[in-house]
């Protein structure tokens, strides 16, 4: 027979190991994403952030995060990144205030910067297995979500991402659209013209579309859970990029919705448009926590405040589109 201090401590370890699989079982199958919007930060610290954060994901202490923020001027190379890309010399770098990181995401050179809204899902995959694809104009069919399926694919979570930023641009009344063999959201086409100026016995004018690029994508996925993400080109000091050849591709430009719309915008009007259309997106629930430590004490996130809550809390008349 046992005593009475050891049934008391079976039984606080079996409603540990009770809460911890309900917990993990929320977790995953919960639909629910927390939102963090986090300000600025510097590169190196938005990377700490994000692997320990993956490693929550992992270990299923975390739900799906996106973490919302800008980071001070940096120039990232990715996995496949080629070094001749990167334009400036290392003393020109410096006088801008500008550091350099190679990192683990897909893709090759990019920019980040005040004005850029950098967004990170820490997703686990399979999570979203089961929900029909997002891409734009693709009929639904039960061939769109195959229940053999044990995680979402690596191509079609970024297609999702790039769905996301396509629907936000468009809230804004900016119209944009993806490029075939290309990552990346794209403004649409712009007719343009060259030639020889009639000084130079030219008469001829030769035009041509082109798109340029306002949203950048490099992900990291390991065992089903995602890091780094997407940047997307608000109020982006422009000038930026031409210390770089970005993403790679000398063919086309880089743009921002600054420029589009010929005004500035407030990035978090841009931020509750995004959240929107991630909970749209991947058929989630958005829970907006105020810090990370909020997000990691409550686990998965707490319904904060209504809109209207939160535009009174941040002093703001204009948060949200109407």
């Amino acid at each position: 027979m046992s005593s009475p201090a050891a049934s008391s401590a079976r039984r606080a370890q079996d409603s540990r190991q009770d809460a911890g699989a309900t917990l993990r079982a929320y977790n995953f199958n919960s639909n629910v994403i927390s939102v963090v919007q986090l300000g600025v930060l510097d590169y190196s610290e938005g990377l700490r952030l994000q692997q320990r954060l993956v490693e929550l994901r992992k270990a299923g202490q975390i739900g799906d995060v996106l973490l919302l923020l800008e980071h001070a001027p940096v120039i990232t190379l990715g996995r496949n990144a080629k070094a001749v890309n990167v334009l400036a010399s290392a003393e020109q770098l410096a006088a801008r205030g500008v550091e350099v990181f190679e990192c683990d995401r897909g893709g090759d050179v990019t920019f980040h910067g005040p004005g850029q809204l950098v967004g990170y899902p820490i997703f686990d995959l399979r999570g979203f297995s089961r929900q029909p694809s997002a891409i734009s104009h693709q009929e639904l069919t039960t061939e769109s979500f195959p229940s053999w399926r044990k995680t979402l694919g690596a191509v079609d979570y970024v297609r999702r991402l790039e769905e996301v930023l396509i629907r936000t641009c468009g809230d804004f009344g900016i119209a944009t659209k993806r490029v075939a063999g290309l990552t990346g959201v794209w403004t649409e086409s712009v007719r343009v013209g060259s030639g020889l100026r009639p000084d130079q016995g030219g008469s001829e004018t030769r035009h041509h579309t082109t798109e340029a690029k306002i949203a950048a994508i490099g992900v990291h996925i390991s065992r089903s859970v995602t890091s780094h993400g997407f940047a997307l080109n608000v109020n982006t000091d422009l000038c930026y990029f031409n210390l770089i050849v970005p993403c790679g591709i000398m063919a086309k430009p880089v743009t921002s919705m600054q420029k589009k719309l010929r005004r500035t915008l407030d990035l978090s009007e841009v931020a509750q448009s995004l959240s929107r259309n991630f909970g749209s997106v991947f058929a989630s629930e958005m829970l907006w926590v105020e810090t990370i430590d909020a997000l990691l004490g409550n686990i998965v996130g707490v319904a904060m405040k209504t809109p209207d809550e939160l535009r009174r809390l941040r002093g703001e008349d204009d948060l949200f589109l109407g």
